[in-house]
């Protein structure tokens, strides 16, 4: 149902002149789904109050309500067409009524972790793009016939959401940066195993696939209590996000995966002095994969002790400083990190192996990121104490990756077995701190225990060889003529 609904609605996107890319349909699609989702929430309230005997004060006024403006219905409870906006009145109404009433939750709110903040957030840094009237219209009736009020239904919506969010990689503009495999991130979220209780954070956000995975890994961790509900929903997962269509993704993401009012700030992360990190800023577990191959301006770089251009290892550094004592980190990386030879990534190996016991490195193969070119490893590690020992683990697989091919989970599951003994295998092994290189502190991932391949032989000598089995053939079949 949700699969055919979002094509239809990037056909009709497709169409309208506001609406340029694949971006722009992820971000159209999207306010007007979270409408309908607000809407549809409301109804499951109100029908909970109703069972407990209390009275429900929705959200949104009567006049702003989905059922009102959107989806007006008849006596059949089908599309009421004399009531329903379209064309220029709906086109005015969304622009000039909707979207300024919206905004206004922001200033409104009681507090910056409620529902109505986060509307008024996300409608502040949003505007509607779809120039046509009757393309939005249409628009709304296809996501009208959507329902997110059982479990099964909201599954199915979120994880779709993360298929359009996957596919903004084809998009241009950078669209990749905003998805990471989701097999990859449940491995980390397993591997980290976070608790209820304590704080997730990802400095580098996007569209909130970390903290959505940390999530789905939580809520089935155990029987929830309600106190437990209420920790995962308001004082567990932090985020911040830099770019305004990322930060808008994630905020919905989470939402639409059931965190009502998620701790996602729009700001830049680097920005922010290393030394002005005190305790109470610190969290239990990050989870991220950062943005690299970026440079940072010399203003941002006065920010961290170690200075370089490079916004990986900057946003490492902040993970390291941000993570409390005892606190476990899963993030990604470029696998040159381990070698490079300049100043700055030799000085920051050195902090995180003096600083945090980092127990493993995943070694990722190429096309692990679709339409990215670069290799990449994950970093885990604990703050507090020193590393004595690495365990390697580098995924070798039996195909090539890409769009078609994409990595799964079973890739991944001997990883996951083998990494809770840091056992000993084909693909991973150990190496000792004191054994490696300390005036480069070089963490290079190479497999010991790979086998050397076989030396590509010389034309000629297959040659030789081809003949020498040819004349070997005739040899016997003139020995078998001469029996007959």
């Amino acid at each position: 149902m949700f699969e055919q609904t979002f094509k239809n609605i990037d056909d009709i996107l497709h169409k309208d002149a506001g609406c340029g890319s694949e971006l722009d349909y992820v971000e159209q699609t999207s306010w007007v789904l979270f409408l309908k989702y607000l809407d549809d929430l409301e109804k499951d309230k109100a029908t909970a109050a109703e069972l407990t005997g209390k009275t429900y004060t929705p959200i949104i006024d009567t006049a702003f309500q989905w059922s009102l403006w959107a989806a007006p219905k008849d006596k059949d409870g089908k599309l009421d067409h004399h009531k329903a906006l379209t064309g220029d009145d709906l086109a005015d109404f969304v622009n000039i009524k909707l979207f300024p009433y919206l905004k206004k939750f922001k200033t409104d709110a009681e507090s910056a972790d409620t529902i109505e903040y986060k509307i008024g957030e996300i409608f502040s840094e949003l505007k509607n793009r779809i120039q046509s009237g009757y393309n939005l219209r249409e628009v709304i009736n296809r996501i009208d016939e959507l329902r997110f009020r059982t479990h099964a239904e909201k599954h199915e919506m979120s994880h779709l959401y993360e298929d359009k969010i996957k596919n903004m990689g084809n998009a241009g503009r950078n669209g990749g940066e905003y998805y990471t495999p989701r097999p990859l991130i449940k491995t980390i979220v397993k591997v980290v195993a976070p608790e209820i209780g304590q704080t997730i954070y990802d400095g580098a956000v996007g569209s909130a696939g970390f903290l959505c995975e940390a999530y789905e890994y939580l809520k089935h961790s155990k029987k929830l209590t309600t106190a437990d509900v209420t920790t995962l929903q308001k004082k567990t997962f932090y985020g911040k996000e830099k770019k305004s269509l990322a930060y808008i993704i994630g905020t919905m993401n989470m939402i639409l995966h059931g965190v009502e009012a998620p701790n996602i700030v729009h700001t830049n992360t680097l920005a922010e002095n290393l030394a002005d990190i005190q305790e109470k800023d610190r969290y239990d577990i990050v989870l991220a994969n950062p943005p690299f191959g970026g440079k940072e301006r010399a203003e941002v770089q006065q920010n961290f002790p170690i200075k370089t251009g490079e916004t990986a290892s900057l946003f490492l550094q902040h993970f390291i400083k941000i993570l409390k004592a005892g606190g476990k980190a899963g993030v990604v990386i470029k696998n040159t990190f381990l070698s490079n030879t300049d100043n700055a990534s030799i000085a920051l190996r050195k902090q995180l192996l003096e600083n945090c016991n980092l127990h493993t490195v995943l070694d990722l193969p190429g096309g692990t990121f679709t339409g990215a070119g670069v290799k990449t490893v994950v970093l885990f590690f604990e703050k507090g104490s020193a590393t004595k020992k690495v365990w390697f683990y580098q995924l070798n697989l039996d195909r090539n990756l890409g769009k078609t091919n994409a990595l799964n989970e079973k890739d991944l599951a001997e990883f996951v077995e083998l990494q809770k003994n840091k056992a000993e295998s084909e693909n991973s092994w150990s190496i000792d701190v004191k054994d490696i290189e300390q005036t480069t502190f070089d963490l290079s991932a190479k497999n010991p225990n790979k086998k050397e391949e076989a030396a590509l032989r010389q034309p000629q000598e297959i040659l030789e060889e081809m003949k020498a089995l040819d004349e070997e053939s005739a040899d016997i079949l003139n020995s078998i003529f001469e029996l007959i």
